[in-house]
């Protein structure tokens, strides 16, 4: 096969969703719903914060999207909450079919879509490895010669004739890729599988990608919110956003527009009542909205003041509650965090605000993103996250015209996202 073969072309593909709950609730539930349809009154058994859907409604999770993925090429797939990289990953796995356009695969696929995916939890992870195997067409001759490297590898060879049921998710991730790894296949899929995994078997398992890729010319997809690994793994990146896809090209550029929300985005209002919150909290209270004050756009000279408001709604009565504000570089790690004094009361129903202002003069000439937090205190003195939204406001900070021509050459890989002030040095003769 020649390098630059094409191993995945997606050709205007699209895939629609009808929204609204199918079933699943009790028969309780939906004499509550029926009874408070009938009285015009809204849905006793509706979450909090959840969005009604009308019936029928229809959600399109990719609109139209193509791209092509040559041999050996090793892509990142970001975006945020919602964006459609799982639904992508699935399509191309075939677990579900497009709605429109179509797929071509050229070379048998590897998939974790999720710990465990394609593992029995009756079987021992000895005989998932073979049913594995089975499925993407290899005889047992072709794994057994395979059987040893995947065992060493997995790091679980004393649990490997034990049933995966009892297997802890870090167990789990491990035997599942190194089955994918070892495996013949010419397309490997990987959707935020290494989050679950401890930090030396996610180097491992990065290392062990990039030989397979190198010399194997394998072909990897990987999905991740991790900046660092998809910096370490991938050589091109794929970002989506509501289901479109609004830049493909190198990795440094594609996470700086996926970090940014895009690379012109100048917003200085957010509305986050349909943002991507963080799942499986318990809402009392909800961000609203969240704007840069007295500017028309989220550029910044470094040093000067930025005055932001932010809004929430309070769905349960709470009291002794925080706000916390994280700013993230482009490395997607938090260089810095601003926590507010304790709000001791808030009522059900109200609405509240509050005002606070960035003094940008430690910040580097850079991209920025940032977070917002509401935590409470529990009994045991522990921080318990209300609502959540890791990463929603751009923010630009540019240096200065006095110190431009010697600033503007910052090197924020070699240097940092914190820049002190020069007058913190004093010579002294």
């Amino acid at each position: 096969m020649q390098k630059d073969e094409l191993m995945l072309k997606v050709e205007n593909v699209s895939k629609v969703y009808r929204l609204g709950e199918i079933g699943g609730t009790t028969l309780r539930d939906e004499l509550q719903r029926l009874g408070a349809k009938i009285r015009h009154k809204e849905d006793p058994t509706k979450k909090i914060g959840t969005k009604n859907y009308n019936k029928g409604e229809k959600f399109k999770a990719l609109d139209n999207i193509s791209f092509e993925v040559k041999k050996g090429e090793r892509i990142g797939i970001i975006g945020h909450n919602g964006a459609g990289k799982s639904t992508l990953l699935k399509l191309i796995s075939r677990v579900t079919g497009p709605t429109d356009g179509k797929i071509y695969l050229n070379g048998r696929v590897a998939s974790m879509l999720e710990v465990g995916t394609g593992f029995h939890p009756e079987l021992t992870g000895r005989e998932n490895v073979y049913m594995n195997g089975a499925i993407l067409g290899m005889t047992k001759k072709e794994i057994d010669a395979k059987m040893e490297d995947i065992i060493e590898f997995s790091e679980v060879r004393q649990f490997i004739d034990t049933p995966v049921k009892r297997y802890s998710s870090g167990m789990y991730v491990k035997l599942a890729f190194s089955v994918a790894a070892h495996l013949n296949s010419e397309i490997v899929i990987m959707d935020e599988v290494l989050a679950v995994g401890d930090v030396a078997f996610q180097n491992k398992c990065i290392l062990k990608m990039k030989s397979l890729s190198e010399e194997e010319d394998r072909t990897i997809l990987y999905v991740s919110h991790n900046m660092n690994t998809i910096r370490q793994l991938c050589n091109k990146v794929i970002v989506l956003e509501r289901g479109n896809i609004i830049f493909r090209g190198s990795v440094e550029e594609g996470i700086s527009i996926y970090l940014n929300g895009s690379s012109k985005r100048t917003d200085t209002f957010f509305d986050l009542k349909e943002s991507e919150r963080s799942k499986g909290l318990n809402k009392k209270i909800m961000f609203e909205s969240i704007e840069y004050l007295d500017r028309n756009n989220n550029t910044v000279l470094r040093g000067e003041a930025l005055r932001i408001r932010i809004k929430w709604h309070c769905y349960e009565s709470i009291d002794n509650y925080f706000l916390r504000v994280s700013f993230r570089n482009t490395a997607d790690n938090v260089i810095g965090t601003l926590l507010s004094k304790p709000l001791f009361q808030s009522l059900k129903g109200n609405d509240y605000s509050a005002d606070f202002i960035i003094d940008t003069k430690l910040l580097a000439k850079s991209h920025f993103v940032l977070g917002f937090a509401m935590l409470q205190r529990d009994a045991s003195g522990n921080s318990i996250a209300i609502d959540l939204i890791r990463r929603v406001s751009p923010l630009n900070i540019i240096e200065t015209s006095e110190n431009a021509d010697f600033f503007n050459t910052w090197s924020e890989e070699r240097w940092g996202s914190v820049h002190f002030p020069s007058d913190l040095i004093n010579w002294v003769k």
